[in-house]
């Protein structure tokens, strides 16, 4: 089962982008210091169907521009569904993952990719330090200068 926690709408994740974002549960990179913790069991949330998703889609369609996925790649063949009925829809599309890579696959559904691990004292996206990427995938270009600030 394809769980996530109830949708959220977000405006910092995907620059450029209002976004409407799912926490997808059964997380098994359980990183150090996670602040998802909840996110770790497969059985937490509700499933996410075709119907609810489309559901979701048309009732926030006047709102957002993209879908972001906040894991999910671990149920790779979900993901990828789920990926192109956005696509199909008009709507840009992003995964954050904690890998430092993703398949062909799954990039071939991505308009942008957040990879890396949170490392505390690397700190996320905001910080120069950081070890995360978000990237665009159709040029490639690494986007972080878009979440710091000054």
């Amino acid at each position: 089962m394809f769980n996530v926690l109830e949708p959220q709408v977000c405006f910092q994740e995907v620059p450029g982008h209002i976004a409407l974002g799912f926490v997808c549960t059964g997380c098994p990179l359980r990183c150090p210091g996670c602040h998802s913790v909840d996110t770790w069991d497969p059985k937490h949330g509700e499933r996410l169907t075709s119907q609810r998703f489309l559901g979701l889609l048309e009732r926030y369609k006047h709102l957002m521009t993209c879908v972001v996925f906040f894991g999910g790649e671990w149920q790779e063949g979900d993901l990828v569904y789920f990926l192109k009925l956005a696509t199909q829809q008009g709507l840009a599309t992003c995964l954050y993952t904690g890998l430092e890579d993703v398949s062909e696959q799954l990039k071939a559904q991505l308009t942008y990719v957040k990879t890396g691990r949170y490392v505390a004292e690397l700190g996320g996206l905001a910080s120069h330090l950081t070890n995360q990427r978000f990237i665009e995938i159709a040029s490639g270009k690494v986007l972080n200068s878009l979440f710091l600030k000054g």
